[in-house]
């Protein structure tokens, strides 16, 4: 599975740590930026793996920026994203069993390299539980077809 990740000068070190679990795990990241630790704009990377998610070209995403809130409300402009700020596991756990997170963002700034490992790994395993859930999401998705025609 290609995972698209993403980060801002905020969570530069903390993305280069979780390429290396991905590929550690039989994960292919596809990095997106940022590539070194000068000051850049979020909006500029987020955007960038939540186009891909809209237009199906990417499974899912991870987006890291300092405290997560900026690159969660970039990716959630998006149609068909699903962007989760998951700073603990049970956080993680749940953005996938009942919403089908599509994207996982984290707090470079706020999580420790081996929590967000753990996140990591806990989101990816997760399955989508649907029943109740999955007619919640097709509320969301009528909402994106009459809000963004």
């Amino acid at each position: 599975m290609q995972i698209g990740i993403a980060c801002d000068h905020g969570g530069f070190e903390l993305k280069e740590e979780l390429k290396t679990f991905l590929k550690s795990n039989g994960f292919e990241p596809v990095d997106l930026g940022t590539f070194n630790e000068n000051s850049v704009d979020y909006p500029d990377y987020g955007a960038q793996v939540a186009e891909k998610i809209s237009k199906g070209e990417l499974d899912r995403g991870i987006l890291i920026c300092g405290t997560g809130i900026g690159m969660s409300i970039v990716a959630n402009k998006f149609r068909k994203v699903r962007a989760a700020l998951a700073n603990d596991l049970f956080s993680a756990r749940l953005s996938r069993e009942h919403t089908d997170s599509n994207i996982l963002v984290i707090g470079g700034r706020v999580v420790g390299k081996e929590l967000a490992k753990e996140i990591v790994r806990v989101w990816l395993e997760t399955p989508f539980s649907g029943g109740r859930h999955l007619r919640r999401l097709q509320k969301i998705e009528a909402l994106e077809r009459e809000k963004f025609k």
